[in-house]
């Protein structure tokens, strides 16, 4: 049976941890809609921002906030710290100079 542990005897990475977080990184990248399901889970129990959750799901905001919708999940309006408030800030500018 290969393990992550197989790997790194093969010399092929240095820790277990890179093994795993590569094998990460690849199943994301040929199962997009994991992304996003893991967004939605961490904006629905982790308390992820609508931003977080956008970058985590690699869609816009707005997009985000269809898929949350499209859930049924309810939006959590407005930023509850200053910070959040600032990052949204941000990412309205950034949305604003892409149109």
């Amino acid at each position: 049976m290969i393990t992550p542990r197989s790997f790194v005897e093969a010399q092929l990475y240095q820790n277990e941890d890179a093994v795993i977080q590569d094998a990460l990184r690849h199943l994301l990248r040929s199962r997009p809609e994991l992304k996003i399901k893991l967004a939605v889970y961490q904006y629905q129990t982790q308390n992820a921002s609508l931003e977080r959750a956008a970058e985590l799901a690699g869609v816009s905001w707005a997009q985000m906030k269809e898929i949350l919708i499209e859930h049924g999940i309810s939006l959590r309006l407005g930023p509850e710290t200053i910070s959040d408030a600032l990052e949204e800030i941000q990412t309205l500018r950034e949305e604003l100079e892409k149109s």
